[in-house]
């Protein structure tokens, strides 16, 4: 494996993304419909889970039926913010990596996760096929995407309002390193990675500023709740949380691996108090305040 660093990385370090857009309680409406489909979709117990984007740390208590959770992100201070709200007990582990990139050797996760991330990545396809590398055979995947055929985007397109088809399989990026996704481009690049899909549901489908200025959040969430088992019909909500299962072979690590240098891909056995050292490339990975740095 040859690292390409020519990738661009939307990094929230020194952000305060996660007071202003969900601490508030202006977006309880998303967070609350997003926890019902995380309940729908996760298995209700597994051994390690691989967070892919965990930011602050804001979904990892939904996945307690793991016994290990890897929360992975790209900012060192959003995995400060979590290491605060959830401690550094032993069944989680920090890790500050990219999606391009996992510092993971081969099918060593049973499920991996990758919420409200995807639609930063300028090359999509490749951070999914790096998941299924990571997951064993059989292994789950939870992904969100950003869905550019919603109804809003659709009658804007069809009142003249958007230039942008929402009809169109390719993505399209509406501000920088933030993109929309076509449902049947993300089935095929799943397909593709070596992904079958099990379920698909629908979120967050009043999203709507005067809907939840004036509607009753309760009756909202309900009716959301009721509206995200269309997904597997059809796809015209902003948001789209899927299963899938990871198949084919998957490579068996060596045991007692679990990092490996996102670097060259060689597997890291050589560890101290301040660093993990590649014994092939030489690469120095920094630990600093319990908080493991691939980057």
């Amino acid at each position: 494996m040859t690292r390409n660093d020519k990738l661009p990385i939307c990094d929230y370090e020194g952000s305060d993304y996660q007071q202003t857009f969900w601490d508030t309680g202006q977006r309880a409406y998303e967070d609350r419909v997003e926890a019902i489909a995380l309940k729908r979709l996760l298995p209700q117990k597994g051994d390690i889970l691989l967070e892919i984007g965990a930011g602050a740390g804001r979904n990892t208590p939904r996945y307690q039926g793991f016994r290990k959770i890897v929360l992975l992100d790209y900012s060192v201070s959003q995995l400060q913010l979590a290491q605060k709200r959830l401690g550094n007990e032993g069944s989680y582990l920090y890790v500050a990596g990219d999606a391009y990139h996992l510092p993971f050797v081969s099918g060593i996760f049973d499920a991996a996760t990758m919420i409200r991330t995807l639609h930063h990545l300028k090359e999509a396809p490749s951070a999914l096929k790096e998941t299924r590398r990571v997951l064993r055979k059989e292994g789950i995947f939870i992904l969100e995407y950003a869905n550019k055929q919603n109804i809003k985007a659709i009658l804007r397109y069809w009142s003249g309002k958007q230039n942008w088809d929402p009809f169109d399989e390719k993505a399209v990026e509406f501000a920088p390193l933030n993109f929309d996704f076509h449902p049947k481009a993300i089935r095929a690049w799943l397909e593709d990675s070596g992904f079958r899909i099990h379920k698909q549901l629908t979120v967050s489908h009043f999203r709507i500023g005067v809907l939840k200025r004036w509607v009753p959040l309760n009756l909202l969430v309900w009716l959301d709740s009721l509206a995200q088992w269309t997904g597997d019909w059809w796809q015209l909500s902003p948001s789209v949380f899927l299963r899938a299962e990871a198949v084919g072979d998957s490579p068996v690590s060596k045991e007692g691996a679990f990092f490996a240098c996102p670097q060259c891909g060689n597997a890291l056995y050589e560890e101290n108090q301040q660093a993990m050292i590649c014994s092939n490339c030489g690469s120095i990975w920094e630990i600093k305040d319990g908080i493991y740095i691939f980057k």
